[in-house]
């Protein structure tokens, strides 16, 4: 993996625990990530007209453009229900470890890429690090009662959300091959702001969205340009290394994303914790030095 493209995932996912973190204090998670996304379209609007007068789009870039904004309307969606069913801690490291797993194999199979040997011990190690973090202290309960994790409205939408990241990872990898990166991310958050506005308003109303930007407003602008920032790195990346290295690199960010939690919002930091960082850290270094 190419040290630019390791430099770009990395800063990426230093921020995006960041703008989680940011999120998961919200009111309303729902109206806060819809705010946030909108004043990302409203901010970048002059970039992106810029952009788009220089990088015209073809007829297959449009279509690739209106699927991206269709998933991650979908992620933003299923990202608030899983914060507000619950913490931090719990739920992004499900969140990001389901994109993690299905990535590399889907990338294999849809992108024929090969991945080294050392790499494949990377994507292992990131993948079980996640999955210490989550099971550690709970194998006992998952074992005995299976079937409740699944009636656990929090872990379902966390692995959903899992699921569709790694859609649009997938998906957003064929993307950025037809359309400018940085314009891409802009007609992403713009047309994925407009599509949520009627669910927003019409399920919250505009009091609750005003409250929540009352009270939050600088917070709201400050995860808008992180998640510019943050994808837009992401997309850079792919157009230089192998989906199925970006998307658990990605995944250090859980490290962040564990602490913030334990530190800020007082989630308890068990050895579970401690030991699938470590993984986390290992598996990046592995992946960082394969071809």
């Amino acid at each position: 993996m190419s040290y630019l493209a390791l430099g770009l995932v990395i800063f990426s996912a230093l921020m995006h625990p960041v703008w989680n973190f940011l999120v998961k204090r919200g009111l309303n998670h729902s109206i806060f990530i819809w705010l946030s996304v909108i004043s990302s379209g409203i901010f970048f609007m002059p970039l992106g007209l810029t952009l788009y007068s220089q990088y015209p789009v073809s007829l297959s870039g449009w279509l690739y453009i209106t699927g991206t904004i269709l998933l991650h309307a979908l992620y933003f969606s299923l990202l608030g229900r899983s914060y507000s069913k619950a913490n931090l801690s719990f739920v992004y490291p499900i969140v990001r470890g389901s994109g993690a797993a299905l990535v590399p194999i889907l990338g294999v199979m849809i992108f024929g890429e090969l991945v080294s040997t050392g790499a494949v011990f990377g994507i292992l190690a990131i993948i079980i690090g996640i999955y210490t973090i989550y099971l550690w202290g709970r194998v006992s309960y998952i074992f005995h009662n299976p079937v409740g994790m699944l009636n656990d409205p929090g872990n379902i939408s966390a692995i959903l959300t899992g699921i569709t990241i790694a859609a649009y990872t997938l998906w957003d990898k064929a993307g950025v091959t037809q359309v400018m990166p940085l314009l891409y991310m802009y007609f992403m958050f713009l047309g994925t702001g407009l599509l949520l506005s009627p669910y927003v308003i019409f399920r919250h109303g505009f009091q609750a969205i005003l409250g929540e930007l009352k009270i939050h407003k600088l917070p709201i602008f400050a995860v808008g340009l992180l998640m510019c920032f943050s994808y837009g790195l992401v997309l850079s990346a792919l157009q230089l290394s192998k989906v199925s290295y970006i998307a658990p690199v990605r995944e250090v960010g859980i490290v962040i994303g564990v602490l913030l939690g334990s530190l800020y919002l007082k989630e308890p930091y068990t050895t579970g914790r401690i030991t699938g960082s470590l993984l986390i850290v290992l598996g990046v270094v592995l992946i960082s030095v394969s071809p």
